[in-house]
């Protein structure tokens, strides 16, 4: 079966079924399928892996041109012994409108194309009985109102804009829970005080039931402590052993969730993990535990030659992130992608910091001037504002999911808001982009558009791209004396004294001899491609030498970890084989300021 691991590591559940694999399919290119009642099949024609979309080779379709919806179908039976418990179905992730049905009767829908979900499906399932599972999925790009990030809005990939995803493409799975069980639980670290805080919610709550939190480190119970179990009421455990979770040392505790009625009786029970890390921000200055440091990072976008927005395997979740760090980066800037849970597990495991990311393109509220000059539809202020509604919906979802791991350390919500039309509604916007993130989660930096045009933000970031090491230092240490680089001092806020980032540098286009280009319209920044990898490190290893000097400057994120597509400025080659000869690149990238 494909991807078979278990989706969530970090809580885990026993009574589980994956649901990956063989699933029948048909497109529904006119979008009627819901009248001719699709939604009441035992199955179609058409085969299809799942969760690989019907966009992939993986997904045994391989169908790229647009699809505005299809239908996707499999039998579910569902094992006796779940027999009065909470049954729930869930989606990793599916692009964009989605509705499911079991035997014609509506379970759920969402909207979204990168939040996980789950529809209760207790009323229409019977224990030890098999049912008909049908799956609905509209996407339409070109409306300009849903984040499809880097999917590209004209039939070819052009520029920076791939290949699309279309309906399911994370792990699809069926869980039994207890009906008071935990619905979620948040986990805070608390370094100074050598403590975790958990924050549960339940699927119901009842008098007299109690919610236990075990955190151990192996065998041994290092804090434990017990709570009615209320929604949202934090539960704090002090630790007898301190041991920080760092790159250096990703040291994570194992947890246990219970909860009991008031005779006793556990009614439910999950396993999970955590990291005890502290990040904040002092001046100008990043610190994690208490200690600054210096971001070293990639950009990686996370799209597959086979799988694009799904990884191929979990080992290639993990692979990634071993190739990056053998590389000399010491995290990434996930771009344009909201990662499935179980790159994060790893990066969790491994020690590899991160910046979670929305795939904000796409939407007419950030780039309307760019949206224009790409030939999609005419934008409208309804356009601008359904757009923005969405992102409202499905950003806070995201965080919420992704809240509890450690490698995760700061927020950019969007990317590259640009050609404002009405900079009104844009300040007024992004402002609130700010102050929902923090919100959501006041433990990490907000970075509340990554690159440029700034409102209100904890992190100064910038995209400078130049060819040459000089040109970048005057650049990012500007000659009018302005302590950042400011791509619109017209429009955007002033300078606060924030850290100072340039989240996007380098895009060195390098094709192996051995190589040939992905298509006619490959490119990389600078209109030129180098002639061998020793060009190309001298190249990285004066602009990261220049801006190492820079004092002002908090890390460097480097564009970027592989080739995506006809994009072959990657450090590597889109199929992860290497470009540079082993150790090269990480004598540059795993240089440390003295």
């Amino acid at each position: 079966m494909y991807r078979s691991e278990y989706p969530r590591p970090q809580f885990v559940r026993p009574d589980w079924l994956n649901l990956n694999g063989e699933w029948s399919y048909t497109f529904d290119f006119g979008k009627s399928g819901l009248e001719r009642g699709l939604q009441n099949s035992t199955g179609f024609e058409g085969r299809i892996q799942i969760p690989f979309c019907p966009e992939s080779k993986l997904s045994g379709v391989a169908h790229t041109d647009f699809i505005p919806a299809l239908f996707y179908h499999r039998t579910i039976t569902i094992p006796a012994d779940w027999k009065g418990k909470r049954i729930l179905l869930h989606f990793g992730a599916v692009d964009y409108d989605c509705r499911a049905f079991v035997d014609g009767k509506l379970a759920g829908r969402h909207i979204g194309s990168s939040s996980s979900f789950f529809f209760d499906i207790t009323s229409l399932v019977t224990a030890g009985s098999t049912h008909h599972l049908v799956v609905y999925a509209e996407d339409n790009l070109r409306l300009l109102t849903q984040g499809g990030g880097k999917q590209s809005t004209h039939f070819k990939s052009a520029g920076c804009h791939y290949t699309r995803v279309t309906g399911i493409w994370q792990t699809v799975w069926l869980e039994a829970v207890a009906m008071s069980g935990i619905r979620s639980c948040r986990v805070t670290p608390n370094l100074d005080d050598g403590a975790f805080t958990f924050t549960p919610t339940f699927f119901q709550t009842e008098r007299g039931l109690r919610f236990h939190v075990t955190v151990r480190m192996g065998e041994t119970v290092v804090g434990q402590a017990t709570a009615a179990a209320n929604d949202a009421v934090p539960l704090t455990v002090p630790l007898r052993d301190i041991r920080p979770w760092s790159p250096e040392d990703p040291f994570l505790y194992d947890i246990d969730y219970a909860v009991e009625a008031a005779d006793g009786t556990l009614l439910d029970h999950a396993t999970g993990y955590a990291g005890l890390r502290k990040i904040h921000i002092e001046g100008n200055k990043y610190f994690l535990n208490n200690k600054e440091i210096f971001l070293r990072f990639v950009l990686d976008q996370g799209f597959y030659p086979d799988g694009i927005w799904t990884a191929p395997s979990d080992e290639a979740l993990k692979q990634d992130i071993l190739l990056s760090m053998a590389a000399g980066f010491n995290g990434a800037r996930l771009h344009q992608k909201v990662f499935e849970e179980r790159f994060h597990y790893w990066a969790d495991k491994l020690g590899y910091l991160t910046w979670g990311e929305y795939p904000s393109w796409g939407m007419a509220w950030t780039r309307p001037g760019a949206a224009e000059t790409e030939g999609n539809l005419e934008l409208s202020a309804a356009a601008q504002e359904a757009s923005f509604g969405n992102f409202l919906m499905e950003w806070p979802a995201v965080m919420e999911r992704d809240f509890s791991h450690p490698s995760i350390i700061s927020w950019s919500p969007v990317n590259e808001t640009s050609a404002i039309l009405n900079w009104e509604a844009y300040r007024l916007r992004m402002a609130a982009v700010y102050d929902l993130t923090r919100r959501t989660d006041p433990t990490r930096p907000v970075n509340e558009t990554s690159g440029y045009l700034h409102v209100k933000t904890d992190l100064w970031t910038v995209h400078v791209y130049r060819q040459n090491a000089e040109e970048l230092r005057k650049s990012l240490v500007p000659e009018d004396g302005y302590p950042v680089f400011r791509h619109d001092p017209a429009h955007e806020a002033p300078y606060g004294g924030q850290p100072y980032f340039n989240d996007e540098f380098g895009g060195f286009m390098f094709i192996p001899p051995e190589r040939c280009k992905f298509a006619d319209n490959t490119w990389g920044y600078y209109g030129m491609s180098l002639k061998n990898e020793d060009e190309l490190c001298a190249k990285i290893a004066e602009q990261v030498d220049t801006m190492l000097a820079i004092p002002q400057l908090s890390g460097y994120c480097y564009t970027q970890l592989t080739d995506v597509e006809q994009e072959q400025n990657g450090v590597y080659n889109y199929d992860r084989t290497p470009k540079v000869s082993d150790g090269k690149l990480k004598a540059i990238f795993g240089k440390t300021r003295p």
